[in-house]
């Protein structure tokens, strides 16, 4: 009887000092695992507050405070707990103007014309305190994390102007991982003197988003602020001028055609209604109005600005991107020049594409191995991890192929000049004897990319296409075309679509089914983005510009074709039909980049 007490007494212990036991992330296969005791939403403590920044970019007179709203496990608070933070800032969090008419730039004009001024509308803010937003908390909370929302200057509850790019929209979420390290101050109310202090954090944060949301991680990290670790940024835009302009020409992202940046500005000011006239003033109408330049479209101190590329020196976050190669809204390119520059630094890299439209976030094995590994300090070796996971064009997006790096390091530009064929097909070959005489197109917008492509025989574009593929094709990397061109105007559009024929309209109804890659430019910067200059009618000039990053596998019994066309009515600003523009087939050639090179070319068509 008495060993039996003994065992009871011994059982009954064991079990006090379990329920006694703190509740800890825990960790398996290198990865944060759900932990019970984070578990329940009832439990989390959520609370708001605002931290002090060291700018006033709504002309005030005092310093702009952003609006923070946090979810943490309520053992943060009774169980002394810190834990790391994953952190989202937004423009959109309060509310945006939607679909207002007249928002837009009207778009059908000639290039380098005026056009009437556009339609301002006012953003009518929503949501109430504590909560800014739920994204990630499901995902984060339960995994040991702290999750952190702020809304971005001029937007909600902060203060500020939104400027779209500005160093403020640097500098706001940068307060914000100050103030989690102990490095700025936060106050319980917006105008308030009453201190609050994140005693729950380590210090380690981590960012995320998709599309603005997932630029605002970069802008962050370009100040080199202490405490941010790793970034996420899921199709970020890492540039407005590469968003809004190509190689010199007004185009419009994908889905808005006459957006600009101050439409941008328009949609997401949701801020102080009592501060809106001013920052409309000083930001939308002096400063962006004397910088986003639709009449020549060339890159100048204001885009320089708001390239965060130009910005990277002081950058040390580890960094993972995430991207759709036929995301024609924010565009491939964005990711890449980012990830090319960081793995040129020595940061730590990785890169997933896959092949749908805008969005879309690595595969949650991905993200957890990643701030497992950078915010919790856990060695799951995820740095020696293949750079590059590109998802295959049938495979699940949770099922990517890694690859040694993007660009595939196997993949070399193959050279292909054009034969003529207009107004009928042309042909597209690696031999340069070829290429003889000149080819004319009739510029008209009525005609979208999709039926001109599909065309059989039209006088309003140029299309030279490979022999048919014996073989599959693996393109991987930036393609580029060295044309040598004249126009009828002093000013054209100019836009190139590689493409997969013969059309496929079984896979769907979408463009993107057949689109490989497509570029724009702007004939009248040959020389420089930055400098433009009127043509000379009958005039021809040189120009080399790269398509959109891709990385795709055409299969055999498809054709690879070059379609060279003016006005893209879904991208450009739309002039008058008729201008012509007159292609020089011996000065132009394509280069695109094939894993394998010439030799997997010409085994694919010999």
């Amino acid at each position: 009887m008495k060993k039996i007490n003994q065992f009871i007494f011994l059982f009954l212990l064991a079990f006090s000092l379990k329920a006694q036991e703190k509740a800890t992330p825990i960790f398996k296969d290198g990865e944060a695992q759900i932990v019970e005791a984070f578990n329940d939403p009832s439990k989390w403590i959520r609370h708001d507050l605002w931290v002090e920044t060291t700018f006033d970019s709504d002309g005030d007179g005092k310093l702009d405070r952003m609006h923070v709203g946090v979810t943490r496990p309520f053992q943060t608070e009774t169980e002394g707990l810190k834990l790391p933070i994953v952190y989202e800032s937004s423009p959109y969090y309060a509310g945006t103007a939607g679909d207002a008419p007249g928002l837009f730039w009207e778009v059908k004009h000639e290039l380098g014309e005026k056009t009437k001024p556009r339609t301002h509308v006012e953003v009518q803010r929503r949501g109430e305190r504590p909560i800014i937003s739920n994204s990630q908390v499901k995902t984060w909370v339960p995994r040991g994390y702290i999750v952190v929302h702020s809304s971005s200057p001029g937007t909600g509850l902060s203060d500020g102007a939104p400027t779209v790019g500005g160093k403020n929209e640097s500098l706001a979420p940068k307060a914000i991982i100050d103030w989690l390290n102990g490095r700025a101050k936060g106050y319980t109310e917006r105008e308030g003197t009453e201190e609050v202090t994140a005693f729950w954090s380590t210090g380690k944060v981590g960012m995320t988003g998709t599309s603005y949301n997932g630029t605002i991680p970069l802008a962050a990290a370009t100040t080199g602020v202490d405490g941010l670790e790793a970034i996420i940024p899921v199709a970020p835009n890492t540039s407005y001028y590469h968003y809004y302009r190509s190689n010199g020409l007004v185009r419009s992202p994908g889905g808005y055609l006459g957006e600009d940046i101050d439409v941008l500005y328009d949609f997401i000011h949701s801020g102080k209604e009592e501060n809106r006239a001013r920052n409309n003033k000083v930001v939308r109408d002096t400063e962006m109005a004397n910088g986003l330049d639709r009449i020549t479209g060339d890159y100048n101190n204001f885009w320089a600005g708001r390239d965060y590329l130009n910005q990277m020196g002081p950058m040390k976050a580890a960094l993972l991107m995430s991207h759709g190669f036929n995301d024609w809204n924010v565009m491939p390119e964005h990711s890449y020049r980012i990830y090319k520059k960081a793995s040129e630094m020595g940061l730590p890299t990785q890169i997933y594409y896959h092949q749908n439209g805008h969005g879309g976030p690595p595969p949650m094995t991905m993200m957890n191995r990643w701030f497992t590994r950078y915010l919790h300090g856990i060695e799951n070796g995820v740095e020696n991890d293949p750079k590059a996971w590109i998802v295959r064009e049938n495979d699940k997006i949770e099922n990517p192929t890694s690859y040694k790096n993007y660009p595939n390091p196997e993949a070399s530009n193959v050279t292909f000049y054009l034969g003529g064929g207009a107004p009928k097909v042309g042909s597209l070959s690696t031999n340069i004897s070829l290429a003889k005489g000149t080819e004319t197109l009739v510029d008209n917008y009525s005609f979208s990319a999709e039926s001109l492509a599909k065309a059989d025989y039209t006088n309003h574009r140029l299309l030279y296409v490979t022999p048919v593929l014996k073989e599959d094709i693996h393109i991987s990397g930036l393609a580029s075309i060295t044309i040598k061109a004249s126009s009828s105007k002093k000013a054209t559009n100019l836009s190139v679509y590689l493409v997969s024929l013969p059309w496929n309209d079984g896979r769907g109804s979408k463009i993107t089914d057949n689109i490989i890659t497509r570029g724009w430019a702007d004939l009248q910067n040959h020389q420089s983005i930055s400098k433009s200059e009127p043509l000379k009618p009958g005039k021809f000039y040189e120009m080399t510009f790269e398509f959109q990053p891709d990385d795709q596998i055409i299969k055999k019994g498809q054709q690879i074709g070059l379609m060279i066309f003016s006005s893209d009515s879904e991208y450009t600003l739309l002039p008058k039909p008729g201008t012509e523009l007159t292609v020089d087939l011996k000065g132009t050639s394509l280069k695109i980049p094939i894993v394998g090179g010439e030799k997997a070319f010409k085994k694919a068509t010999d």
